[in-house]
This record gives C-alpha cells, structure tokens and sequence, in this order.
C-alpha cells in the first residue's frame, strides 16, 4: 500500500526556464529547491520549485536536449486550494512575471483565479479549501 503522505513530484516540459522560474518564483512565491545544468548525453538543464516544508515540487525541464516541447491543454491544471479569498496583489505579480489571466469556465471562475503560465500550463489559485472541493 501506498503511504497517503508519500511526496508528490509534478513534471513538466519548459520552452524557456528563464521565463518559468520568474513566473513560478517572483509571481507566485515558490522556492528554488534545486538547479542543474544538462552535463551530458539524455541530461536535460532542471528547475525544482516549491515550498521545502511542502509534500509536493514541481519539476521543470528544458534547454537545447530537450526532446518534449510543451503541449499544454486547457485541462493541464495545478491548483492550489487557499482556503480564502484570492489576493489581487498575488493575481498582478503572477502577470507581471509573465503570466496571463484567463477563464477556466464557469466553476472555476466562481470558485478562483486562472492564470496561464509563460509555457501555457495553467495555475488555479482557488478559494476553496481542499475539504470543500467536490
């Protein structure tokens, strides 16, 4: 069996690591965990970000070996369930670094805030808690 606190690793192609980190650490406020560069055949340039008190990082790939590009679908969602109001000033940092708000669709946008990514994957910030999110 599974053990339900095992921790959780998300990983995703980036077009642009630059423009990724911004996003995901100037707007959204996530740390830089760690950082490699591609040294060799089947190595790809890496971004781990997250929370280090977090059970859960996301994981970016990119540079010149990359073999993926991104194909973001409007369905790709990460979404973080904050138990409260969405903070306009979070919403505005997340687009100027990069992001672009957009409508997730009528349960979504009741519900919270969508903003794209610069590789197009989308964030919810949602004002749900995870408890109440049926």
């Amino acid at each position: 069996m599974i053990d339900p606190k095992a921790q959780l690793r998300i990983a995703r192609p980036s077009r642009d690591l630059a423009a990724a980190e911004r996003f995901y650490l100037d707007g959204l406020g996530l740390t830089l965990l760690y950082r490699a560069t591609a040294g060799g055949p089947g190595e790809h340039d890496l971004l781990m970000l997250g929370w280090p008190e977090a059970g859960w990082h996301l994981e970016l790939v990119g540079g010149a070996t990359l073999n993926e590009v991104p194909t973001p679908t409007a369905e790709d969602l990460l979404v973080l369930y904050l138990s409260g109001p969405v903070d306009d000033t979070l919403v505005t940092r997340l687009e100027q670094a990069g992001g672009r708000r957009v409508s997730q669709g009528p349960y979504w946008d009741r519900w919270g805030v969508t903003v794209e990514d610069p590789d197009g994957y989308r964030l919810v910030l949602s004002s749900r808690s995870w408890s109440n999110a049926d």
